[in-house]
């Protein structure tokens, strides 16, 4: 009985084999993530007769090369949480670290846990492409963000609060009305020069050329508004120059988004469960498919309680002697991009108030309870999670029978 404990870096890794009774096998030794060396590895590994378990840290993406290869090789490979790893053998005072010693400690808490060491299976393809698309996805939206507010505060010298008086929500492509608006008329001056009647007549070719509805009363108000403006910034050749760059990043980026997001629902849709997930209240076109990406297949969950406590929204029990906590804070150790889109749904939920729709109305019994808004949101999605697991394992156990 050997086991393989790799502790895993950038592109390469530190192997430690130990057999049973702590023995090493092998002095740890260092391999990089190419083809050849791990070809090599997986013929040592099988130099070693009996059985063999290989256990490593999950690592972002680092260990995935790794992890795959030995797998496709025949290997039981575990990939096991680094925070299991890290309270695991630490008899010392002395806090030293190396690859050396983190691969000994990772062989040791395989051998300590052999039974009990999950094995990893590849991710279905569709799901590990709808995850990266996901992350890409969060990615994308924070530089967004970022370009949108550079946008703003330009504006906030040539166009002060323009930016208001449009609420067209953002079309398939990724563009904005009031950013295509601001393109044409970058500055209150280009407004306020016209009269109100040539302006509207101006506007109404551009909502035209641009597909959008015009307005009489729309053209009235935006002439107004630039009567009224106040401008630090004079109209001039560097005005145009930097509005022309701002709104040409943030262009680039939403159409770069919005692929982003129809691939997701492409992907998303080739997935079984989706039907089911779409049904749900709160869940849309964009949550939908960021719920499934985060979650994967419920299958690789033992119990409802094992998705609630990988979200990182449960809260574990504390009693030591005469104290006994009912009450704690949710452990956030799980994964934070599913708690954010957790929330996100049940602000939906919270927003639209459903009558008759179960984690409404156990949101509501909360809130009746006084408790917090950040607890009786954060029950909700407790419950939420529950729901999700039970319809969509049922789901895809009554498809795996037939």
């Amino acid at each position: 009985m050997h086991t393989v404990g790799i502790d895993v870096s950038k592109g390469k890794s530190m192997i430690a084999v130990m057999r049973s009774g702590g023995e090493e096998v092998f002095k740890p030794f260092e391999v990089h993530h190419t083809g050849h060396d791990l070809t090599l590895l997986s013929d040592k590994l099988k130099s070693l007769g009996g059985e063999t378990r290989v256990v490593m840290e999950a690592t972002g993406s680092y260990h995935l090369p790794i992890a795959w290869l030995l797998n496709h090789a025949g290997f039981y490979v575990s990939v096991v949480n680094p925070i299991l790893i890290h309270g695991y053998g630490n008899n010392s005072v002395r806090r030293g670290k190396t690859d050396k010693k983190d691969a000994l400690k990772i062989a040791g808490y395989g051998l300590q846990y052999w039974a009990d060491l999950p094995r990893y299976v590849p991710e279905d393809p569709a799901r590990q492409l709808l995850k990266t698309c996901y992350r890409q996805y969060q990615e994308y939206s924070k530089v967004n963000s970022i370009f949108k507010n550079n946008l703003i505060s330009l504006l906030d010298k040539y166009f002060p609060g323009v930016n208001d008086l449009f609420s067209s929500p953002v079309r398939p492509d990724g563009s904005l009305k009031w950013v295509d608006f601001v393109d044409a008329f970058p500055h209150c001056d280009c407004v306020r020069r016209l009269s109100e009647r040539v302006f509207a007549t101006r506007y109404q070719r551009w909502c035209t050329r641009n597909s959008y509805q015009f307005s009489p009363d729309k053209a009235k108000k935006i002439h107004a508004f630039a009567l009224d403006c106040v401008a630090v910034s004079p109209n001039s050749d560097t005005t145009k120059i930097l509005m022309d760059s701002a709104i040409s990043q943030l262009r680039a980026n939403s159409v770069a988004l919005a692929a982003i997001r129809a691939q997701m629902q492409s992907l998303a849709s080739s997935l079984p469960e989706y039907p089911v997930v779409m049904s749900m209240f709160g869940v849309g076109p964009s949550l939908g498919p960021q719920l499934m990406a985060e979650i994967g297949d419920v299958r690789r969950f033992h119990s409802k309680k094992a998705l609630v406590a990988f979200a990182g929204i449960d809260a574990p029990p504390c009693q030591s002697g005469q104290v006994n906590l009912i009450s704690r804070s949710i452990s956030k150790r799980g994964s934070p991009a599913l708690r954010r889109t957790l929330f996100l749904v049940m602000n939906v939920i919270n927003m639209c108030s459903p009558a008759g729709e179960p984690v409404y109305e156990y949101m509501a019994k909360k809130r009746s309870e006084g408790k917090k808004y950040q607890v009786y949101m954060m029950a909700s999605a407790n419950k939420f999670l529950r729901r999700y697991y039970a319809s969509v394992r049922a789901y895809l156990d009554t498809l795996d029978n037939n």
